[in-house]
């Protein structure tokens, strides 16, 4: 299991254990890369890097007063006030400590080659649970490119968070919306001939036997 002090965690450095560290899709990440599939590198800005930054940042007490007393069945309240929050978040400075972590970091991925195009990941700690499925609520962002370019989608996949949905979800499931944390996968992207999905368990009625892939082709574009 990785140290979950650190701020920035290798895809090698992890695993199905560290999923408090690096979130579910961090932790898979490193299973599959571990598996020996051709996962293309990257690392992950941990979750505790996304607390240090509220922290520093001194976010934490304004989210609570904007979120304080929140209807979330008022739907024009609940987006309103997600919007604040995630401009507070966008806007505030990152300490320059975890800045500096993270560029160096691009540049050792990025190793001798003239530039690198990222996916910048969202993984939340509360993705995949037995009784609550976080996945697919927060941001992600494609071919992202150089130092600033990281840097601004790392505080947006944070601001994400605090989309409408996922402040719904977390109340409705019971959580604080503080208590969840976020961490952020840095991906080298691939310049994919052909992209797809495939599911080991049949998504409409949860057969275990077949296995179903969905692709795209160039010729194909529907698949």
């Amino acid at each position: 299991m990785a140290d979950g002090d650190k701020h920035i965690l290798w895809f090698s450095e992890v695993g199905k254990g560290d999923g408090a560290t690096v979130g579910g899709k961090g932790a898979n990440l490193g299973e599959l890369l571990k598996a020996g599939i051709p996962v293309p590198n990257g690392y992950n800005i941990t979750a505790q890097a996304y607390f240090y930054f509220l922290e520093k940042a001194g976010l934490k007490e304004p989210i609570t007063e904007i979120l304080d007393g929140l209807d979330v069945e008022n739907s024009k309240d609940l987006q309103e006030r997600a919007e604040r929050v995630q401009a507070l978040i966008e806007k505030a400075t990152m300490p320059e400590d975890l800045k500096a972590a993270i560029i160096e970091n691009y540049h050792k991925l990025k190793g001798d080659r003239d530039k690198l195009y990222v996916a910048v990941r969202s993984s939340a700690t509360a993705e995949d649970l037995a009784d609550a499925s976080f996945a697919g609520q927060q941001s992600t962002y494609l071919n992202v490119i150089g130092d600033e370019g990281v840097l601004e989608a790392v505080q947006k996949c944070y601001a994400s968070l605090f989309g409408a949905r996922a402040i719904y979800y977390r109340e409705d499931k019971g959580f604080g919306q503080l208590e969840v944390g976020i961490a952020v996968p840095v991906q080298e992207m691939v310049d994919a001939e052909k992209a797809g999905v495939m599911f080991t368990i049949d998504p409409t009625n949860n057969d275990l036997d077949p296995l179903k892939a969905n692709a795209n082709f160039p010729d194909n574009p529907a698949g």
